[in-house]
Order: C-alpha cells, then sequence, then structure tokens
C-alpha cells in the first residue's frame, strides 16, 4: 500500500529551550554580552569554553543549546549532541532560530543592564548563516557578529527580506575547512559588504 498522496499537516507546539549564563564578577560600561552558539554535533558547554577563550572571563556569555539532539554515532549509549536546523524544514528552523535569539538577547541584556549597542553574536559552523540572516533581519539587536569556520546565506544578495546590516561583521575562516572551501569563503568580504558597511575576513592556516 501507497500512501504518496497522504496529506502533510503543519502545526506549532512549544519548546524548551536552554542555555548557560556567564555573569562575570562585576558588570561595567564596558562589559559585553556575547550570545553564542556552537557548532552541528556539539553543546553549549564547548562553546561556552570557546567563547571565554576569544573575549575572556570579564565578559558576559550565554551559550545557548541547539533545539534539535541526537545520539552522536546512533548509539543510545554515546553522547548526546545538539543542532541547529536541517535542509528538510529550513523555514521553521530559521524562525526558531531568530525567536530562540531575539529572546535570550533581550532576557540575559535586560537582567544584566547590558545595552543592545554592546551585544553580538558568535556562532562556529552550522549556526553562522543563521547569524548573518538575524543581523539582516534585525539590524538593532546586536552590534556585531563573529563568524567561525561557517557560511554565508546563498540567498545573502537577493532575499528581499534582508536589510542593511548595521552591526559590524567578523568572519574567519580556514584554509582546509572540509566544508567550505577558501575558494568559497574567499569571496564573502566582497559579498558581505553588500549589505553591512563594518566587514573584517581573515583566512587561517589550516583547517
Amino acid at each position: 500500500m501507497k500512501f504518496d498522496h497522504a496529506e502533510r499537516i503543519t502545526f506549532p507546539a512549544t519548546l524548551d529551550c536552554q542555555y548557560l549564563l556567564h555573569v562575570p564578577e562585576r558588570v561595567t560600561e564596558s562589559t559585553l554580552l556575547a550570545v553564542t552558539l556552537h557548532g552541528f554535533s556539539s553543546n553549549p558547554q564547548v562553546m561556552l569554553q570557546l567563547t571565554a577563550g576569544m573575549l575572556g572571563a570579564d565578559h558576559a556569555i550565554a551559550a545557548l543549546q541547539g533545539p534539535s539532539h541526537f545520539h552522536t554515532n546512533g548509539d543510545p549509549g554515546a553522547d548526546i549532541g545538539y543542532s541547529w536546523a536541517t535542509n528538510r524544514h529550513s523555514a521553521s528552523s530559521i524562525r526558531l532560530h531568530h525567536d530562540m535569539l531575539l529572546y535570550v538577547l533581550n532576557e540575559a541584556g535586560t537582567r544584566l543592564g547590558i545595552q543592545r549597542e554592546r551585544r553580538l553574536l558568535v556562532g562556529f559552523s552550522q549556526p553562522v548563516g543563521l547569524n548573518y540572516r538575524f543581523a539582516a533581519t534585525h539590524p538593532d539587536e546586536a552590534r556585531g557578529v563573529i563568524g567561525v569556520c561557517g557560511g554565508l546565506p546563498k540567498v545573502w544578495e537577493t532575499v528581499p527580506e534582508f536589510g542593511p546590516v548595521r552591526a559590524a561583521l567578523l568572519h574567519i575562516a580556514r584554509r582546509e575547512d572540509e566544508y567550505y572551501s577558501p575558494q568559497v569563503t574567499e569571496l564573502y568580504p566582497e559579498r558581505m559588504r553588500t549589505r553591512a558597511a563594518d566587514v573584517e575576513f581573515h583566512m587561517l592556516d589550516g583547517g
């Protein structure tokens, strides 16, 4: 029996999302709030450590946990990894990502008294493109976006919902990245500047 014509029905549901929050000993006018997103199959603990290594422990760091979880090697006893999106449900994944960022940026920022001009996004690999989408869709929510070893949306120049990006963009690529080749990433600075005035790009050796 075939079910080729079965109707697919979509409905909303509530999802409990989590993040780790590092609060520095003192929050001053120079303290940043970094909302940071881990790579595919990783977790917020790893990304918290990575971001603290980049920025130092004197800044507030909110490390989000991806909304989808799975056993990393298919074994029920294996470690749990987390993910942000798949191409099967990209529209809903993008919407959920944006909703999560809006919530955490405002909740953590308000709690710590850190204004929008001192909030930034950090992403490693998979969520990098999602963060760039966010910056082009919600230009007033973050002052900077750091992307490490990730991609720029293929539709960056063409999506009508994207507007001018007010955040400063820093992209760090690796020459031997197995997913994003230098032939692709070397074009990023020019592409990024079609929407953002403040762009910095670095190509590092290694993978």
